[in-house]
């Protein structure tokens, strides 16, 4: 089992950026494939960025967000810069465990979620 604990959201004015942080709990994190995915109100969840040793990103958010992780903190980032109202969701971590492939922008490749945390953008 794999609990993913995310922090980071809020309320922000469009241009401003914000630290998105997931931490994971087990023993082999950096073999996991981690991923944020997004849902807009009334919208599909969908896939924003994926790292394992690479990354891999949303053409939405290319050039924006800069996804990264801490092996020895057991964690992931979601740096978003430059954000914009269409960036308002409620955003995800995800963590594919039981994979050996690459980055997938698929749900059901991830196996564990976190709660979900609100980002909300101002124009």
């Amino acid at each position: 089992q794999v609990q993913l604990v995310e922090s980071g959201g809020g309320l922000v004015q469009a241009g401003d950026s914000l630290l998105l942080s997931c931490a994971a709990s087990g023993h082999t994190f950096s073999r996991y494939v981690m991923a944020w995915f997004r849902q807009a109100p009334g919208k599909e969840r969908e896939f924003v960025a994926g790292i394992r040793q690479n990354t891999g990103y949303a053409d939405s958010v290319k050039g924006r967000f800069t996804i990264s992780r801490d092996n020895a903190k057991n964690t992931v980032y979601l740096q978003m810069n430059n954000l914009k109202p269409e960036d308002t969701a409620v955003y995800y971590c995800a963590a594919d465990v039981a994979s050996y492939g690459g980055i997938s922008s698929s749900r059901g490749r991830y196996d564990y979620w976190g709660q979900g945390m609100q980002v909300t953008v101002s124009s």
